[in-house]
């Protein structure tokens, strides 16, 4: 309020102003964020650029990291305030800086910073600005190549689908740049590339991604978590363009992506997990339930749980995504031994990911559950009379999944069996499990 009614007069304060407001860019809180970016916006419609450019000049090159960190993120706030065209002289000028590599740093952060603030509202300047960061890829600065590619990979991004031309200058060095670098560096450029692949039309989508797959291979044993981020989401991009062959996916990628990635330790990271199961749900939707389900079928009767969860969590979004029409009698009896196994094995709470999975399993088998009946109502009804009341609960919320299969195979003597088994647990003491209960019955 102060700001609105001083107005310019504001001037003599910007810098005391900024050194409060600006740590809240950086806060753990979403909505301290969002405050100190409307604060230092209204501050820079108030001061005007040339105040805000000589106030905030000196952090640039700062020495320490903290500050220009804060600095870049104030900047990219003041592009979104007054429109990224009044800044586009300052950030050439500084991303070419001779003096000292920190502000060149600085400027392509600022550039960084304005694409995941701005998300497709760059899209009007973009050439000016993939033109501003460019020379960064050949920097003899380590650092500053890294952040370029890193501010590449968020324009491509926010540019998608449209901006390929935009990143014409770029192709090169970013190629280059995945065949020399290593480790940290060669993340930020493959995920440059990453971001990139998906713009471009489906012929030349299919030679990058042939071309960048060897590097991501060779990059699928790297022990670095950071890395494997990266790797499994450039794979997952690369795959879900339209010009890559199912046949090359399947001869090049698939193996060596089973067996690297594929392993208990990536269940019991949670970020991991995620992109894992994400990439392999996108591999699948390239080649097919088969390929893919085959191979991780019979980690359904893994010992370790939190595997056996990643393991029916991937199953069922895959069999969500492309239904079970194309299941081999031999997969389809492994996958239903594998499911009942998992189910029946299940001590955890997170009971939400079998159930899913064996629900949609079923649904998607239909008819040719019916010789399979028989194993799955015992299953229930064995764990129905169960002394634990979260497993008890688990079964009844599996017979609202499955009973309508049933009763479309014609086994009306199983679902019988199951509406006794349930009404004679109605003196359920847990009200959440007869609740189940109750679901089950209706």
């Amino acid at each position: 309020r102060v700001l609105y009614k001083l107005d310019d007069l504001v001037r003599p304060y910007v810098h005391k102003i900024l050194t409060v407001i600006q740590p809240l860019l950086i806060d753990e809180d979403y909505y301290a964020r969002v405050e100190g970016r409307e604060i230092i916006s209204n501050l820079a419609k108030a001061a005007g650029l040339a105040s805000m450019i000589a106030t905030m000049r000196p952090d640039i090159d700062n020495v320490d990291e903290y500050v220009r960190n804060t600095t870049a993120r104030a900047f990219a706030v003041v592009a979104s305030a007054l429109g990224i065209p009044e800044l586009l002289p300052f950030l050439k000028a500084v991303t070419q800086s001779r003096v000292s590599w920190q502000a060149r740093h600085t400027g392509i952060k600022i550039v960084h910073q304005i694409a995941i603030l701005m998300g497709c509202a760059i899209l009007p300047h973009l050439k000016h600005l993939v033109d501003i960061v460019s020379h960064g890829l050949t920097d003899e600065q380590q650092k500053v190549r890294t952040i370029t590619a890193l501010a590449l990979a968020a324009m491509a991004e926010a540019a998608h689908p449209y901006g390929i031309e935009s990143f014409d200058p770029v192709l090169r060095p970013l190629w280059r740049g995945i065949r020399m670098h290593r480790g940290k560096g060669l993340a930020a450029f493959l995920k440059a590339i990453g971001f990139i692949i998906p713009l471009m039309e489906s012929t030349y989508a299919n030679h990058y991604t042939k071309e960048v797959m060897i590097i991501l291979i060779r990059e699928f044993s790297s022990p670095d978590e950071e890395m494997k981020k990266v790797v499994l989401k450039v794979v997952k991009q690369c795959v879900g363009t339209d010009g890559v062959e199912a046949q090359y996916v399947i001869d090049e990628v698939l193996p060596d992506f089973f067996r690297h990635f594929w392993v208990r330790r990536n269940a019991l990271d949670k970020r991991n997990y995620r992109q894992l199961v994400e990439t392999t749900v996108e591999l699948a939707n390239k080649v097919g339930f088969v390929p893919i389900v085959g191979r991780i079928v019979d980690d359904l009767k893994d010992e370790d749980e939190p595997y056996r969860r990643m393991v029916m969590e991937t199953i069922e979004k895959v069999c969500q995504n492309l239904g079970a029409g194309d299941v081999s009698p031999r997969l389809e009896e492994q996958l239903m031994d594998g499911i009942l196994t998992a189910f029946q094995e299940q001590t955890g709470d997170d009971s939400k990911v079998i159930l899913d999975g064996f629900g949609t399993v079923v649904n998607a088998l239909g008819k040719r559950c019916k010789v399979y009946c028989s194993q799955i109502s015992s299953a229930i009804t064995w764990r129905l009379n169960y002394k634990e009341p979260n497993v008890r609960m688990q079964a009844a919320d599996l017979v609202s999944r499955v009973v309508v299969v049933m009763m479309s195979c014609g086994e009306t003597k199983y679902v019988g069996h199951l509406g006794q088994v349930l009404f004679e647990l109605l003196n359920e003491e847990f009200p959440d499990v007869l609740g189940s209960i109750l679901g089950g019955l209706k």
